[in-house]
């Protein structure tokens, strides 16, 4: 049975990021973009505002699209505390869980990380904080009528993200591989490898080119890369 690959969007993303992915037709792996309120058809909707909140969203969404069949979850950034703290309430829900999770352009959960305070900047000071920070700039952020439409989920996410803490249980029951940028500045390679504190199963830094939102220069490098990891997970 092809293994299901549950999509977390990173800050302000939203499920139309992997959409495309469903279009590629070599993948050795079945997409289930997940998504959050405040974005794409789900615009509407007041976007979550603390992380369990936005856990509750994806593991429900993540319960059905799964059914009784394997998977694994991924997330980049934000959306990699995101798989986990989803992946720790699927857990305390008895639900299946997945059988890897992939985390991307994050240190461990725990482990200090540049603030945002975003409330207390206009959307020039933002993006250009975001900017800084990340290494990594989008034309939409300019122009604004997409900015009107884009920052609020982004700023909403960013200040989940500000004000998240773990809280304390147990470790994670399967195997957790961390993709890093190796030129990303804002995720060192130690802080990353502390990943391995939060699952009794292991856990395996990759390091590949590029900075903190490298895969935006090579999709077909992560693909190929969540390929690999995934058809060793047994």
């Amino acid at each position: 049975m092809t293994l299901s690959l549950m999509c977390l969007p990173y800050a302000g993303g939203g499920a139309g990021v992997f959409r495309p992915w469903q279009n590629q037709p070599d993948l050795p792996f079945r997409v289930v973009p997940v998504q959050l309120p405040g974005r794409d058809e789900w615009f509407v909707q007041e976007p979550c505002t603390t992380m369990a909140d936005a856990a509750r969203v994806c593991a429900d969404q993540i319960r059905e699209a799964a059914g009784t069949g394997p998977y694994a979850v991924f997330g980049h950034s934000f959306g990699a505390l995101l798989a986990y703290e989803t992946v720790r309430l699927l857990a305390s829900d008895g639900a299946p869980l997945p059988e890897h999770v992939l985390v991307s352009g994050a240190a461990a959960p725990g482990v200090g990380r540049p603030r945002m305070d975003g409330a207390l900047l206009d959307d020039d000071a933002f993006v250009a904080r975001l900017r800084d920070l990340v290494g990594y700039d989008h034309e939409a952020w300019h122009e604004p009528e997409l900015r009107e439409l884009l920052l609020p989920a982004l700023r909403a996410d960013l200040a989940v993200q500000d004000a998240y803490v773990p809280a304390p249980g147990p470790p994670l029951t399967m195997p957790v591989s961390v993709l890093r940028g190796a030129q990303d500045d804002l995720v060192r390679h130690e802080d990353a490898a502390r990943w391995a504190e939060h699952t009794s199963c292991g856990a395996r830094v990759v390091d590949v080119p590029g900075s903190h939102m490298y895969f935006t220069e090579d999709w077909p490098l992560l693909w190929k890369t969540l390929g690999t990891l995934l058809a060793a997970r047994g």
